[in-house]
């Protein structure tokens, strides 16, 4: 069992509140130390002079008259008897010890005393003596402690919950600023138009930190737009020139040559276009989100490439599901996906189905060669190519998966890629149902189930979707 907590706000607790436990304890042990010690030797005083006086009293008592005294003599923890007692060992206790001292203080120097010990549940012991007529005379005792008083166990249960209280509070200011922080670092999104900045109110320390950190992700979202800039800039320029180069080939005069370079050239306009298109995958979405019923959409899609003769298939969940997201973007990543399957492999199938109440994943597997489970990571950054575990002679600039990532972080999802068990390579899109926007759009604004009772229950084609929906969906 870890008896040591993983997390720091209990670590804290735990440390702050020992701290003042094991302080509090000290002080209390040494004020009721202090206070027994006191009351103690207050009551050996009492009991001294109390002894004295009441064994004088009876000594100078006629011995009929002894009786009627001995109530009167008596105390809460102690009394007197006219009888010879019972017989015992020596008190050896700590307790008794300073009893028997404080008794032979007080009659040792005129009377014979012995004293012995009782055994049973409680303390008892016995001093016998003999008065001055001869006559016994017994002083029962029950040794104990001074009472405390009622409200002390109240206070020693409240004590360490106020301790719990405070600690758990002043540990809190401290691990706040750290949860506000890892929260503004899991949502840091550098390259969106409007990023969340981090609260900059609250302790000097906290301030400071905050201010650092927004310092940071603005220098961070600066160099990642002049990135993406140049990027779209270079590759833009060199559209030109492609293009002039391909007028160029197709007046030479030798067709063999004219075909590789026109091979060549097409590669290079390719990588061109993708390249402009993964620097507009990572600019922040600019089309106003839309809520719409994403069964019907991916069924419209499948049936634009059944259309085409493309062997895509769709696994629908049978009922209407709503969501909000950027539709055109969306659409850009399960396109780049199926023509990434349909690419490296003969078929590609859609399946989707909902996680929660907050998510939903859209399986898209085709049955090529797969990729090794090492480089399933690899293969999302930007030019990295793979055609060992493809197919060689489809080529490829490395970007497409690039690009469906990026827009999938732009629709505040996640892309994940897998091996099927059964051959090929499984891409799950996990998305949200609504999008975290600073500012929601009218569409967003709108009520929620306005849509839904407009959806029919079986997939629609089309058609329905854009009288439904406009602009939801372009014609390829």
């Amino acid at each position: 069992m870890r008896l040591w907590p993983q997390s720091l706000l209990y670590r804290l607790v735990l440390i702050v509140l020992g701290g003042l436990l094991l302080a509090n304890s000290l002080t209390l042990s040494l004020l009721l130390y202090e206070r027994m010690s006191s009351a103690r030797s207050v009551m050996l005083n009492t009991l001294e002079n109390d002894v004295a006086t009441s064994v004088a009293i009876l000594d100078r008592l006629p011995a009929s008259e002894r009786q009627a005294w001995l109530p009167r003599l008596a105390r809460g923890n102690y009394q007197y008897l006219t009888t010879a007692g019972e017989s015992g060992p020596a008190p050896t206790g700590w307790r008794t010890r300073s009893i028997v001292e404080t008794l032979n203080n007080a009659l040792g120097n005129k009377y014979s005393l012995t004293v012995s010990h009782l055994p049973g549940p409680r303390e008892h012991i016995q001093a016998h003596l003999r008065l001055s007529d001869g006559s016994p005379l017994t002083i029962d005792m029950h040794p104990q402690l001074p009472a405390l008083a009622r409200w002390f166990p109240i206070v020693l249960v409240a004590q360490p919950l106020l301790l719990l209280i405070f600690a758990w509070l002043a540990v809190r200011q401290v691990v706040r600023p750290l949860r506000q922080f890892t929260r503004a670092v899991e949502t840091l999104e550098p390259a969106s138009g409007s990023p969340q900045q981090m609260n900059e109110h609250g302790p000097l320390e906290v301030q400071q930190t905050a201010r650092a950190f927004n310092a940071m992700q603005a220098r961070i979202q600066h160099y990642l737009k002049e990135r993406t800039h140049i990027l779209a800039a270079i590759s833009h320029d060199l559209q030109t020139p492609i293009t002039r180069m391909k007028l160029r080939v197709e007046m030479a005069q030798e067709p063999a040559l004219q075909d590789k370079l026109m091979q060549d050239l097409d590669a290079m306009a390719r990588l061109v276009r993708e390249g402009i298109a993964y620097a507009r995958s990572t600019e922040s979405v600019q089309e106003p989100s839309q809520r719409l019923d994403l069964n019907a959409f991916l069924d419209t899609l499948v049936c634009d490439y059944t259309d085409t003769g493309h062997p895509v298939t769709y696994r629908s969940p049978g009922t209407p599901m709503a969501l909000t997201t950027f539709p055109q973007a969306l659409r850009r990543v399960v396109t780049n996906l199926v023509d990434n399957a349909l690419k490296y492999g003969e078929s590609a199938q859609l399946t989707l189905q909902q996680v929660d109440d907050h998510w939903l994943i859209i399986d898209i597997a085709d049955n090529g060669p797969g990729i090794p489970d090492h480089e399933l990571d690899a293969v999302l950054q930007p030019f990295y190519r793979l055609e060992s575990s493809r197919n060689r002679h489809t080529g490829g600039t490395g970007l497409g998966l690039a690009i469906a990532s990026q827009l999938a972080v732009r629709l505040q999802g996640k892309l994940s890629l897998s091996n099927r068990p059964q051959g090929g390579l499984s891409a799950k899109l996990q998305l949200p149902l609504y999008l975290h926007v600073s500012a929601p759009s009218n569409d967003m604004k709108a009520d929620k189930t306005a849509f839904c009772r407009h959806i029919p229950t079986t997939p629609v084609r089309l058609n329905h979707l854009i009288a439904c929906q406009p602009g939801i969906v372009k014609m390829r």
